[in-house]
């Protein structure tokens, strides 16, 4: 009897652990969310998109426009969703109150409704005062901010969906390198000022993009360890607040700067967090692994920052590969994804934080074009237009994996030319034309990929499907016709 006794103690102690597991499990999700970025020239059918997040129970979203397509199969999921406003509607939205009130009918009052699209924020402009923009957006953005809100306001909205605007961390510095020095830019002070206090009597939060990553690649003297989260040698003592890790310096930089502008307890939200998986030297999976292992289980341990002790909420950035985003910044914009172009997991990754060594679950339906690569064809006489071709190809395609330190850099030169030729002939639909380069090049059915590089077969996309229904239906009734 006390044998049997002892069990049922034992299975009451172990289904609590596990109900303990669940529930932290569940927190840790409820505070994570993800960018779901869309400048890729073969997106992911956003309904295939939405169950791949269901299935790995990710609940929240940030949207960088307001695709109708992508709205629309997120109604009826209860995922969270903050709907973005690109920096290009700016001064329409700030022109005239009208445009903000027909823009927040269009993209908001359709969807949001019983059983419709759970929108949370408005995401006005997208990093609008970074100082690469010299200013193009500084009497426009606050402006607009201020008329979505007022038609929320009127659209009866104003209390569920709130405003923001997505800023990078450039909006705030610290001139000592420790975060109590921090405070807004001095060229956008009163700026900042005005919207912080606008931003907390509305109820909102302050949305910051943070980007670790970025101090490693910018500065080659920067300790790689303080990049990363976890005891590594660097350490900084601001009054008696220790910060191992640049994130947790960042944030509070921010805080301070919040401090001070009068706002200490506006809420923040880190807009985008992430590591890229290619394209430099530092941006590979097991980097990005180490980063969001780290990240994660701080998550999950609800800490937050020495400022700031408690739940932060984040979106991590970001969902999948983006192959036609500007290089501006850098070769490693095109790779930010945690999935590949084709929604596979690029490295094991658990979003609850506790450590367990497993993959995402990848989106299911993915159709591909057929299998063959377009490579360099080795018996072609004439060179002469070679080095032309390659960057013809590579300006319309994406050579982004071939640069130093990047996951095709060890490839000899007819790997490097070929994989310039396939990049654009996948990403031009596997057209036939694309696929000549007056002679130099030849379609093969053999996998061109070699030496750890691989070469894609670009998948079939919205408008793929449409050009090849629209093809197969021209052929029909050619063949009807000719009957």
């Amino acid at each position: 009897m006390a044998r049997r006794s002892q069990t049922v103690m034992l299975l009451i102690a172990l289904s609590a652990i596990f109900a303990s597991s669940i529930m932290v499990n569940a927190e840790t999700l409820s505070t994570i969310g993800i960018n779901w970025g869309s400048q890729m020239t073969h997106p992911i059918p956003p309904p295939i998109v939405v169950d791949m997040l269901k299935a790995n129970g990710i609940k929240k979203v940030k949207l960088f426009d307001a695709d109708d397509w992508t709205m629309s199969a997120l109604v009826g999921t209860n995922i969270e969703v903050m709907v973005g406003i690109p920096n290009d509607q700016l001064d329409r939205l700030s022109s005239k109150y009208s445009h903000a009130k027909d823009w927040v009918k269009n993209n908001v009052t359709q969807y949001f409704k019983d059983g419709g699209v759970n929108i949370k924020y408005v995401a006005v402009g997208n990093e609008p005062f970074l100082e690469s923009y010299n200013g193009s957006y500084l009497t426009t953005t606050f402006p607009a901010l201020q008329n979505i809100q007022k038609a929320l306001e009127e659209a009866g909205h104003g209390d569920k969906i709130k405003v923001t605007v997505p800023l990078n961390a450039d909006v705030y510095a610290s001139g000592s390198n420790t975060p109590s020095s921090g405070a807004f830019r001095s060229d956008i002070e009163d700026l900042m000022n005005q919207i912080v206090h606008f931003l907390k009597e509305k109820g909102s939060a302050f949305v910051v993009n943070i980007y670790p990553f970025l101090s490693l690649y910018q500065n080659s003297g920067f300790p790689v360890d303080y990049a990363f989260f976890g005891t590594g040698s660097r350490s900084i003592n601001d009054n008696g607040k220790q910060y191992t890790n640049v994130f947790d310096a960042n944030f509070d930089t921010l805080v301070w700067a919040l401090k001070k502008a009068g706002v200490p307890d506006l809420k923040i939200i880190v807009g985008e967090v992430g590591w890229p998986t290619d394209g430099d030297k530092n941006a590979n999976p097991n980097m990005a692994k180490k980063f969001y292992d780290g990240l994660l289980k701080k998550m999950a341990k609800k800490e937050g920052t020495p400022m700031r002790p408690g739940p932060v909420d984040i979106y991590l950035f970001g969902l999948i590969d983006e192959d036609s985003k500007s290089i501006l910044p850098g070769n490693f914009e095109r790779h930010w994804g945690i999935l590949t172009y084709d929604g596979k997991p690029k490295f094991p990754m658990d979003l609850s934080g506790q450590g367990n060594n497993k993959y995402l679950i990848a989106a299911k339906g993915i159709q591909y074009l057929p299998a063959q690569w377009c490579v360099f064809n080795n018996e072609a006489k004439n060179l002469s237009t070679l080095s032309a071709d390659i960057n013809y190809a590579c300006s319309l395609g994406d050579c982004t994996s071939l640069g130093y330190g990047s996951s095709c850099n060890n490839l000899n030169s007819e790997g490097n030319i070929s994989y310039a030729f396939n990049m654009y002939f996948q990403m031009s639909d596997q057209d036939v034309r694309a696929c000549d380069f007056r002679g130099l090049a030849k379609i093969v059915d053999r996998n061109a990929s070699q030496n750890g590089c691989l070469f894609p077969v670009q998948i079939i996309s919205a408008g793929t499907r449409t050009a090849v229904t629209k093809a197969m239906f021209l052929g029909l009734l050619a063949a009807l016709l000719f009957v």
